[in-house]
């Protein structure tokens, strides 16, 4: 596994791609929450908070994931390298979670310059008014968690394409399902006779919610991470179908 993380990680930082997908992501959030007056963290009256930003990071997020996960698979699929990997003394649980880990990784690593908004507003609040430090550090937990949960879902989707897009795309789609989807289908009428707060429950955003209110539930820690075993099981399946595909060709 060690490996093929470090692979992961030297050839990730080798490509000029990965680079832009992380500063597209600091610009994107930067511009938010510093110039659209909407979204700003410097709010009326000389308030700063970084409500904004949290609520903005998960759609943020949702973009950045897939770009850092669209070819985890996707290129040995295509360059065929898979099969030489498949010869490796590695089980394939190795192989996904030495991908899993470097893209976990790298994300985190994107996130790390976002501390420097907390900086920002701790210097920014009124003497003897001091920023909400349980909120944030939950709201950064919560990030940590959904990045866990976006990252399994990316690798997964990546192991169902020969194609980059493509891979990009169904992880895209993916997680927007997960996070926001069931939260939406929870609001349909015909849901509203009870069923409504279980289906939300199904749903990422809900659970993201509950831990960034500065409180850490083991059920959301529980939904994270069985998220996160759930994709990773469904990326060694991927692999051992199409394992078996290119078996019977044979």
């Amino acid at each position: 596994m060690r490996s093929i993380f470090i692979k992961e990680i030297n050839s990730f930082f080798s490509s000029i791609v990965g680079y832009i997908a992380i500063l597209v992501f600091l610009i994107a959030c930067g511009l938010f929450i510093w110039v659209l007056p909407q979204y700003t963290i410097l709010r009326p009256g000389g308030y700063a908070t970084l409500d904004s930003f949290f609520e903005l990071a998960p759609w943020f997020l949702m973009l950045l994931i897939p770009a850092v996960t669209m070819r985890s698979f996707a290129d040995e699929f295509r360059g065929g390298t898979i099969e030489w990997l498949q010869t490796k003394p590695l089980r394939d649980t190795d192989i996904i979670l030495g991908k899993y880990f470097a893209s976990l990784l790298l994300v985190v690593f994107a996130l790390l310059p976002t501390l420097l908004y907390v900086y920002t507003i701790s210097n920014l609040s009124v003497e003897g008014n001091p920023i909400d430090s349980g909120g944030i550090i939950g709201s950064y937990i919560g990030l940590l968690f959904l990045v866990a949960g976006f990252t399994a879902i990316g690798v997964f989707s990546s192991s169902l394409a020969n194609n980059q897009i493509v891979g990009f795309l169904i992880a895209l789609f993916s997680c927007y399902l997960l996070y926001s989807g069931f939260e939406a289908l929870s609001k349909v009428p015909a849901f509203t006779n009870g069923l409504d707060y279980y289906l939300g429950m199904v749903g990422m955003s809900f659970h993201y919610n509950s831990i960034s209110r500065g409180f850490i539930d083991t059920r959301d820690v529980i939904y994270f991470l069985s998220v996160v075993v759930l994709f990773i099981s469904l990326t060694r399946l991927s692999l051992n179908s199409r394992t078996w595909d290119t078996a019977k060709q044979d």
